[in-house]
């Protein structure tokens, strides 16, 4: 196998060469050190580059795999993968996207990275995240922005933008991230990925908690639903002391991505969001020809309503507070942040705006009583270019945001599950995915069913640039 076809290779295929001692996980490690230093540059998903622990974990795991068994082997054994840079890795850099914070040091593992490595994976490095994960697009001050590989003079998304392009360009196979408002989904959308947003309580906060009332998630970002689905059940799981969790799914995630759907779902499915309107032209077409193809499979397709009137506003004073939590200096903040900032208000203000928030999310949770999942846009439009906003005042770029991300935010508030996956090319050569999101704790639902998809109308998965000079 050629260097580009390995780099391309899933996840779960590289750990079966691996177990099956076709390949070692230096390897592994060193074909994907070398991308990272040949395209990072330009690329700018990766804040930082683990090589020397990575090297010696690799190094580790290959001797382990000439004395092992494979079948006492874990799931990922010696398969390298990224995780984002608001996730703590102990003994690497965790700069949450902020200047402020660029010679942090992490002293501990999150509980995620703990599952993580038990899997048998390799950590790479920590990739690129907006400032704070708070907006949809990567491009934090003091670091480079994270380009999609698809064309360079546009963003990978946010905030997991880094994660999306080192995936998507071959970087690594599989990566981690998070979504508090569409940040796994809209990176996963942007460059052509399949990308997971998982039940409230499916997958642990520790040790430190949850900070936005059960808005943000960890999730997976692959470049297929198989992969996508198998991190998830890596991760997924109650850590002691989380304050709120959902049982271990049997049978697992992978098996709903890999074993035949029986029986006919109704799928709701809708272009239009009052009260922001419809969605572009391409982002239609992608939800309309991914209706069709549903209903060839052998679904009930039919249109649903669903008005985000209520929602904005709690969402947003949710979202924006945030930034408040993270107790980083106004100062040091970018100005976006600085602006949001400005705008929390106090405590009795968040309080109600999630109450607010939790009651729209109980009516979004009610609509899928007439339906087994729903197929809606990622985003209202296709990506944005590098800096496209960045001249806007603050007050625009909200309005610019809200309206971008429109379809991820409720999925969110309700707490449902939300699978985002490839669906067509815009006319710069860009992706467009669309999402399909069920009841809660359904995470097996959407993703048989993307995978049902996948293997009807299976998607390009290399980006010239990513294969450039090889």
């Amino acid at each position: 196998m050629n260097k580009i076809d390995l780099a391309f290779t899933p996840a779960l295929e590289q750990a079966r060469l691996v177990r099956t001692k076709q390949l070692s996980p230096l390897d592994l490690v060193e074909l994907y050190l070398e991308r990272i230093e040949r395209f990072n540059p330009q690329l700018g998903s990766y804040f930082t580059v683990a090589a020397d622990l990575a090297r010696a974990d690799a190094v580790a795991k290959t001797e382990m795999l000439t004395k092992e068994e494979s079948a006492n082997l874990p799931p990922f054994f010696g398969v390298p993968i990224a995780i984002k840079d608001l996730t703590s890795v102990a003994g690497i850099r965790c700069t949450y996207g902020s200047r402020a914070l660029m010679d942090q040091i992490a002293a501990y593992d999150d509980g995620i990275v703990t599952r993580i490595r038990a899997a048998g994976f390799i950590v790479l490095g920590k990739t690129a995240a907006s400032e704070l994960g708070s907006l949809p697009y990567t491009e934090p001050e003091g670091f480079a922005p994270a380009r999609n590989p698809w064309n360079l003079d546009y963003t990978a998304g946010g905030s997991s933008g880094g994660a999306a392009a080192a995936v998507a360009a071959g970087l690594c196979a599989i990566a981690q991230g998070s979504d508090g408002g569409g940040s796994v989904r809209g990176p996963a959308s942007c460059c052509g990925l399949v990308g997971i947003k998982p039940s409230r309580g499916r997958v642990s906060h520790a040790p430190l908690g949850d900070r936005l009332s059960g808005v943000a998630t960890d999730g997976a970002i692959a470049r297929n639903v198989a992969d996508a689905a198998a991190l998830l059940d890596v991760m997924s799981g109650y850590i002691t002391g989380d304050p709120y969790w959902l049982p271990d799914p049997n049978p697992s995630f992978l098996t709903a991505a890999t074993s035949k759907l029986s029986g006919s779902l109704k799928i709701g499915f809708t272009t239009t969001l009052p009260p922001l309107g419809e969605a572009a032209p391409p982002v239609q077409q992608a939800v309309l020809e991914t209706a069709k193809l549903l209903e060839g499979i052998g679904h009930v397709v039919e249109p649903v309503s669903l008005d985000l009137s209520e929602l904005i506003e709690p969402f947003k004073i949710v979202w924006q507070s945030g930034v408040a939590a993270s107790g980083i200096p106004k100062e040091a903040l970018g100005k976006m942040n600085q602006w949001l900032l400005e705008q929390t208000g106090n405590v009795s203000q968040y309080l109600r705006a999630v109450a607010q928030m939790q009651i729209i999310g109980r009516k979004i949770v009610a609509v899928f009583d007439k339906f087994d999942a729903m197929l809606l846009p990622v985003y209202m439009h296709p990506t944005i270019r590098i800096g496209e906003w960045e001249n806007l005042s603050p007050e625009e770029t909200l309005a610019r945001i809200i309206n971008w991300i429109a379809p991820c935010p409720p999925f969110n508030a309700s707490g449902q599950p939300a699978i985002a996956i490839p669906a067509t090319f815009d006319q710069n050569g860009l992706p467009i995915g669309v999402q399909l999101v069920s009841r809660p704790a359904a995470e097996a639902t959407i993703i048989a069913l993307a995978a049902q998809l996948e293997a009807a109308k299976p998607g390009s998965d290399r980006p010239a640039f990513a294969i450039a000079g090889y």
